[in-house]
């Protein structure tokens, strides 16, 4: 039996390397396409390069010439394009990297699938091109929920970027019936996520002793899923997921930004104590909003519970055990980031 082979984008990032090593450990061969840009770690790839059956390719997904290379030379059974710009505040500084790279990569990304796809009489009726997507295409949900009819109402030049290459996607399903599935999934978090994003910016800073930042009044509110969950919905998408369907993926709870900073502490109280012996909390400080913060995000997802059998399995508090108890037993991976590539300082406040 052939082994399946599967073409992932971005998976030195942070879903993408947690999704392939969950695949390489199923036996499915990977071919990884990562340009390797600020947010991929050397030391994330060098552990996956270890597998024989995973083919890293370094290279940018709008770059044509490289992507009818691999589809010629691995043939791939699906796509899933993790590939992308991800940050809120780096959007707000610089939009034009995110409009570039989330829209017309992927434009022509999508244009290369489509006429692999067209010629590959093989697997025709099998291939599947997932696009990761984000909750935040939905804009701020004041009351109920998001579920996948619900208006899309972007608010920063992130969540603009996703809807647009979540739009085109659509089009080539409705126009060439082309085999596309979108999963839309709520805030991720876990190992190897890039310490610009909230919670391992949480988790590092109070192990330095730095303030811990909160937005506003700390009242915006989130839906978060352990990033083993979001891993765990994609390869059923992959596998059961109805083409041209789109599938919002939401973890379990809903919670403030204040309220998950302060979890984060007192986790740390109990396995790290700080040696002044003064709680963590003290390092919690008010500094001034994000422009166009949402307010909320609240994911419906019982369309992939029904018609796939999917669910969250990780509460809020296993899985920010989890992640602590990571970040404190992977210091090689992280300290060369905070030295080199990012230091924990504030992003998002003006254009450049």
């Amino acid at each position: 039996m052939t082994m399946k082979c599967i073409l992932v984008t971005g998976g030195v990032g942070f879903i993408g390397s947690n999704f392939i090593k969950s695949l390489l450990s199923d036996n499915y061969k990977i071919v990884n396409l990562d340009l390797l840009t600020y947010a991929a770690s050397l030391k994330t790839l060098s552990e996956l390069k270890r597998k024989k059956n995973f083919i890293f390719i370094k290279g940018n997904i709008g770059d044509k010439t490289k992507i009818n290379f691999i589809f010629k030379q691995y043939k791939p059974d699906s796509v899933i394009n993790f590939a992308g710009e991800t940050h809120v505040d780096r959007s707000i500084d610089s939009p034009n990297e995110f409009i570039n790279t989330n829209i017309l990569c992927v434009f022509n990304f999508l244009n290369a699938s489509l006429n692999y796809w067209k010629k590959n009489q093989t697997n025709k009726k099998k291939f599947k091109f997932i696009q990761v997507s984000t909750d935040e295409v939905y804009g701020s949900v004041d009351t109920g929920t998001s579920d996948e009819n619900s208006n899309l109402s972007p608010n920063s030049p992130y969540a603009a970027s996703k809807t647009a290459a979540d739009h085109l996607i659509s089009s080539y399903f409705k126009t060439y019936n082309f085999p596309s599935i979108i999963a839309r999934s709520s805030n991720n978090y876990g190992p190897y996520q890039f310490p610009e994003k909230l919670i391992p910016l949480i988790i590092l800073n109070a192990l330095e002793g730095k303030i811990l930042p909160i937005y506003g009044n700390g009242k915006h509110i989130r839906n978060w899923i352990y990033v083993e969950d979001n891993v765990n919905a994609l390869k059923k998408i992959i596998l059961n997921g109805k083409i041209g369907n789109i599938y919002n993926v939401g973890g379990k709870e809903e919670v403030t930004n204040i309220s998950l900073v302060k979890k984060i502490c007192k986790i740390l109280d109990q396995i790290k104590p700080r040696k002044n012996k003064k709680k963590y909390e003290d390092l919690i400080k008010y500094v001034e909003d994000r422009p166009g913060h949402d307010k909320r995000y609240s994911l419906n997802s019982k369309k992939i519970k029904k018609e796939i059998k999917w669910k969250p399995r990780i509460n809020i508090d296993e899985g920010l055990k989890l992640t602590i108890d990571w970040y404190l037993n992977n210091k090689s991976w992280w300290k060369s980031i905070r030295k080199f590539k990012y230091k924990g300082e504030r992003l998002g406040r003006k254009l450049k």
